[in-house]
C-alpha cells in the first residue's frame, strides 16, 4: 500500500509532502489499519481555520502503478484523531 501525506496551511503557509511504501515498513499492518479505517470515519468538515494545518491522503494498492484506484481524503487539524495523527506523522517523517 502507498500513503501519500500533502501537509498545507499553518502559520507559515507551507507545504509537506510525504509518501510511504508500507510493505518496506515493519509496522506495515498497523499502518495498513490506520490508512483502511480512514474511510469508516467521520473526517469532519475539511474546512481549515486560521493558521491551522489541512491534510490531503492519498491511499492506493502498491501495484496500482497509474493510480487509478487511489482513495483520497482531506481532513482539517482540529478533525484529527489519534490513530489518524499517527499515521500522518509516519508518513511525512519518512
Amino acid at each position: 500500500m502507498i500513503v501519500t501525506v500533502t501537509r498545507s496551511g499553518g502559520f507559515a503557509g507551507l507545504t509537506k509532502h510525504g509518501e510511504l511504501d508500507t510493505s518496506a515498513e515493519p509496522d506495515a499492518d498497523r499502518l495498513e489499519a490506520a490508512a483502511r479505517a480512514l474511510g469508516a470515519k467521520d473526517l469532519g468538515t475539511g474546512r481549515p481555520q486560521p493558521d491551522r494545518y489541512v491534510y490531503r491522503l492519498e491511499v492506493r494498492d502498491a501495484q496500482d502503478a497509474d493510480a487509478t484506484r487511489q482513495t483520497v481524503h482531506t481532513v482539517a487539524e482540529q478533525d484529527v484523531d489519534a490513530a489518524t495523527a499517527w499515521l500522518l506523522d509516519r508518513v511525512l517523517s519518512s
